[in-house]
């Protein structure tokens, strides 16, 4: 397959979140990920192609990890994968006879990526949790929001996706280039409560020498407490970002704005003290008063392309038609849905547009074929229940 990772094979356990985020992230990147589904998943009555986008780019086998046959036919399958990852709590896998020690007796080499909220260790490892947990526990939450209101989730992306899923696919591939040159596997335990802690260490950096203070959320320069650096609200209820720190940047917005030409000197005398934090809050008030002023088509108008740090606050349909997101294919349509294109880039081992989302068991006899396992290999393990097939009859893309 094309792609920086084409070669690569990957077994991916069924599982929601950020296991699957982690799955194709590799598969887009042009590696082979085969995700094992549950029998019981394998829908008859399945029609179209599947909706979650995160299951794009690979091919769907369903067994039963509680048949003997289907945890034999999986361990057959380690062994020539490169990587397994999954996503159960500490010690589903050796329960079901496919943990770490079972599979890489299977295959030395194997890569065993493991994602989990809490970690494989720690007092709250078996518990139970989801990203706001995640984060809370990490130490990002509490610095969500604005002051004088409570911390705000930002949607599940800093513990599931940036924190988690993301890197479980960091470590994967880390752990197969050192694979390379060890001939040794080894096991990779991704926690989300880590990865948020590590998406914290600017502000880790920032608090050291005082630039950040922990007590006082939605004061901070980065944290919507600048006047510098928000979102504000126009004539016609959109909204748009301003991200304006560096010096040069912050007096071109004031000259975008019209504020260093306002007839009034005391105003662009006042705004002349940037970084004069007891004035933020009053600066913040003035500034949007003006953004208010104008619809956020004005301001795209007078800023856009501009070094003031502006982009419009758009709705994901809208970042689908803007034309700098259309100039970069940043989003593709597979199997007829809009959904982000894969990234980063590369300029020479471009990985191919992602297949769409399969089913559960859409291609049970075809990867296992592929892997090497004989046609009555096959219908033994369909009639004995140990794999599953979904019904050529049933109408999939």
């Amino acid at each position: 397959m094309a792609g920086p990772l084409g070669g690569v094979r990957v077994i991916e356990i069924a599982g929601i979140g950020p296991g699957p985020f982690a799955a194709m992230m590799l598969a887009d990147m042009g590696a082979e990920v085969i995700r094992v589904d549950r029998t019981q998943a394998v829908r008859d009555d399945a029609t179209g192609a599947h909706w979650d986008v995160m299951l794009r780019g690979r091919r769907n086998i369903a067994l039963d990890l509680k048949h003997p046959e289907g945890v034999e036919t999986l361990l057959t399958l380690v062994e020539g994968a490169d990587a397994i990852i999954e996503g159960f709590r500490p010690g589903v896998m050796e329960r079901l006879g496919v943990g770490p020690d079972a599979c890489m007796s299977r295959n030395p080499t194997l890569v065993f990526g493991r994602m989990t909220g809490w970690g494989q260790a720690g007092p709250y490892a078996n518990a139970a949790g989801h990203d706001i947990n995640y984060i809370a526990l990490a130490g990002a939450l509490a610095h969500f929001g604005r002051a004088g209101e409570p911390p705000t989730p930002p949607l599940n992306m800093v513990g599931d996706f940036g924190g988690g899923g993301m890197l479980l696919a960091f470590g994967v591939v880390c752990a197969l280039l050192e694979a390379q040159r060890s001939g040794k596997g080894q096991v990779v335990d991704a926690a989300m409560v880590d990865g948020s802690a590590v998406l914290m260490s600017m502000f880790w950096a920032f608090k050291n020498v005082g630039m950040f203070d922990e007590h006082a959320r939605g004061t901070n320069l980065l944290d919507t407490g600048a006047h510098f650096y928000d979102v504000f609200e126009c004539a016609d209820g959109e909204w748009v970002s301003i991200g304006s720190i560096e010096p040069q940047f912050y007096a071109l917005l004031l000259e975008k704005t019209g504020i260093t030409a306002d007839a009034d000197s005391s105003i662009a005398a006042e705004f002349a003290t940037q970084m004069d934090r007891s004035k933020w809050p009053q600066l913040k008030e003035r500034l949007a008063a003006v953004f208010r002023t104008k619809t956020r088509e004005q301001w795209n108008d007078i800023m856009e392309g501009t070094d003031v740090c502006y982009a419009p606050v758009l709705r994901m349909s809208e970042a689908a038609r803007h034309p700098h997101n259309v100039a970069r294919e940043t989003f593709i349509d597979v199997g007829g849905v809009t959904q982000p294109a894969p990234a980063p880039r590369y300029s020479r081992s471009t990985a191919d547009v992602p297949t769409p989302p399969a089913h559960a068991g859409q291609h049970t006899s075809a990867v296992l074929a592929d892997w090497g396992f004989g046609a009555e290999r096959i219908d033994a393990l369909i009639a004995s229940g140990a794999a599953r097939q979904l019904s050529p009859r049933t109408n999939v893309k």
